[in-house]
């Protein structure tokens, strides 16, 4: 199975890197296109889970560094 990545961009989105599968709330499966996809995390996407710059011009500012790894799954 190929690696998959998940780098947080400063004051912007997660950017996921390799194949994923995307499932919302209800199940739906999202057709991922690609091997890259950036998932906003400000709130402000018209197309969300997906970023589309509104983090540019909305004020989003979170620089968060990584912490310990985390003991348990939500």
């Amino acid at each position: 199975m190929p690696d998959v990545t998940i780098k947080v961009r400063d004051n912007g989105p997660y950017l996921v890197r390799g194949a994923i599968t995307l499932t919302d709330v209800e199940g739906n499966v999202f057709a991922i296109e690609g091997a890259d996809v950036a998932l906003c995390r400000c709130g402000g996407s018209q197309n969300k889970p997906f970023c589309d710059g509104s983090h540019k011009t909305n004020g989003f500012a979170a620089s968060q560094r990584a912490a310990a790894a985390p003991t348990e799954v939500l």
